[in-house]
């Protein structure tokens, strides 16, 4: 596979000491969709935005899923290493560490994937309305990697009891796994930007 395979934007870090950062689109979104969000959490950051390569009635995601909250889990694992080999190959291109995953809903799921099948490609991770992933994962070793998991407290699309399973999984892996239950539904909102942006800033104080 190369790196080409997904269609992809690139922005180059600004400011040094800014972990790059991984923009994985939910479903609809493109590879413009976060550019905006990415800039906000963390000003002067480099960004790797790939669009997903699934379709879903002309609708851009990153795997298949046979219903609402019913997700084909061989295409999940598939694609998952696609993007894995994506990500090591723009890092080469583009000569970035390790990124930070900022995943929304679809992209927060693959974002969770990757974590769990390929526990090296990311420094960490942000999943804004994340679910399970795999109903039976691999066991991975995400020994201290940091996590930020903020889910809605309305959303009608992830169950309270999935997200809180979910970071249930992402500790028990050794992740150190902060999860905020927010006052919203299964869109952003200006929380998730605030409190993207803080936990953004820990990770670069404790790195500096």
């Amino acid at each position: 596979m190369t790196e080409s395979a997904f269609i992809h934007r690139f922005e180059p870090a600004t400011r040094a000491g800014s972990p790059p950062l991984l923009l994985l689109h939910g479903t609809g979104g493109d590879e413009n969709d976060l550019l905006g969000l990415g800039k906000m959490i963390s000003p002067g950051s480099a960004l790797l935005s790939p669009r997903g390569r699934v379709l879903e009635h002309g609708m851009p995601r990153f795997f298949r899923r046979l219903a609402e909250g019913v997700f084909d889990e061989a295409d999940v694992r598939r694609r998952a290493h696609e993007l894995g080999d994506f990500v090591s190959e723009a890092r080469q291109r583009y000569g970035i560490a390790a990124p930070v995953a900022v995943g929304f809903s679809n992209g927060a799921n693959i974002a969770a994937a990757l974590l769990l099948l390929e526990p090296d490609v990311l420094a960490g991770a942000i999943l804004l309305r994340a679910m399970v992933p795999l109903s039976d994962p691999p066991t991975a070793d995400l020994a201290g990697k940091p996590i930020l998991l903020s889910s809605g407290q309305g959303d009608p699309i992830v169950p309270a009891g999935n997200s809180a399973r979910l970071a249930a999984l992402l500790s028990q892996a050794g992740a150190s796994v902060t999860h905020r239950v927010l006052p919203a539904g299964h869109q952003l909102s200006q929380a998730d930007v605030t409190l993207a942006h803080d936990w953004i800033g820990n990770l670069e104080a404790k790195a500096a």
